[in-house]
């Protein structure tokens, strides 16, 4: 097994993916709209990618956030509010507030079990400040630490709950960006008492909490000037293990994103030498699915130690009442829409 994650072209596994995920045998395989047809088909390939890693539980991953950020759209699964829709009502009704992320969360989490995937790549836990890029914005809870906290945990426990892994993101904080890292790397230049202060603390708190992570291409300036977070020894371990105490297993962001250059080999070794546990490439081009391949070493020690950690934080619990679970949330929901 190896220390990274990849993509698919498509919503079959060709015969060469499927060669592939067995000679690699990569961590495991993160799915996109371009993979996702109807509940059956996403069953059939679930089960085809389980059946290529010989791995239970197989890791496949998913970004099912709700709002913007919803690979499984309806009618297979219902639509979901995105997450600034749970910190709104915090504000009103705190009780209520963590309420309904939590449930919301563990409905998704539902559904992502019935199809056959078992990591979620949310809560987002970045604080957006003002003149940053859109691309967190309402995918973020809320402008404070506390609201972000408060609700990305209730979503997380929601996720185990229903028995998926969650993942937290972006570490160490992407608020602050002021362009979209997907195209260019974002220059943080604020001081490391302000980031201590407001961006690291939902990520410091949810160490202790969440069991896995993902890396933020991001440079903050108080802490390298040089390297992104996601190829920065300074911030993987200085902040996020060391100051953020995080044990859990820790993955980039794609590492095929415009922030990052180079070849991608080069970028996942980079990744892997400054403390990451797993390197993401998303897009499902073989050939650089191969040449990350190729960088990456074998998944072994404290990485694999802390990704079987991550599987046993969630529950295994007994059969889910959906019906009365959805009628609670669509309740909820009314009383967010009435106000």
């Amino acid at each position: 097994m190896r220390a990274f994650i990849c993509g698919l072209a498509g919503p079959k596994l060709s015969d060469e993916e499927r060669q592939f995920l067995r000679d690699q045998l990569p961590w495991g395989v993160i799915l996109f709209a371009r993979n996702l047809e109807n509940a059956d088909q996403i069953r059939a390939l679930t089960s085809d990618i389980r059946a290529a890693l010989d791995r239970e539980p197989a890791p496949i991953l998913i970004d099912q956030e709700g709002g913007r950020v919803q690979r499984i759209c309806p009618p297979v699964c219902r639509a979901y509010p995105a997450a600034r829709t749970y910190g709104n009502l915090y504000r009103r009704d705190p009780v209520l507030g963590v309420e309904a992320a939590r449930l919301g969360a563990k409905l998704v989490g539902i559904d992502l079990a019935d199809l056959g995937i078992t990591v979620n790549c949310m809560p987002v836990l970045d604080i957006p400040t003002e003149g940053s890029d859109a691309a967190i914005g309402d995918r973020a809870y809320g402008n404070d630490a506390d609201t972000v906290l408060t609700l990305g945990g209730a979503a997380a426990d929601g996720l185990m709950a229903a028995g998926i892994v969650p993942v937290m993101k972006h570490m160490p904080g992407h608020g602050r960006a002021e362009v979209d890292s997907h195209k260019k790397l974002p220059i943080i230049e604020t001081a490391l008492e302000t980031l201590v202060a407001t961006d690291f603390m939902p990520f410091r708190l949810g160490a202790r909490r969440i069991p896995a992570g993902m890396t933020a291409h991001v440079v903050l300036t108080a802490v390298d000037d040089e390297w992104p977070a996601t190829l920065s020894d300074k911030v993987i371990n200085g902040i996020i293990r060391g100051r953020f105490g995080f044990d859990g297993l820790l993955m980039t962001d794609d590492i095929s994103m415009g922030a990052l250059k180079g070849p991608v080999s080069a970028r996942a070794d980079k990744a892997i030498r400054a403390g990451c546990d797993l390197v993401l490439h998303c897009s499902g081009d073989a050939d650089e699915m191969t040449a990350v391949a190729a960088a990456v070493p074998e998944l072994e020690g404290d990485a694999l130690r802390r990704a079987e950690a991550a599987f046993e934080a969630t529950s295994q619990s007994p059969a889910h009442d959906r019906k009365s679970l959805h009628a609670r949330f669509d309740d909820i929901l009314a009383q967010v829409e009435a106000v």
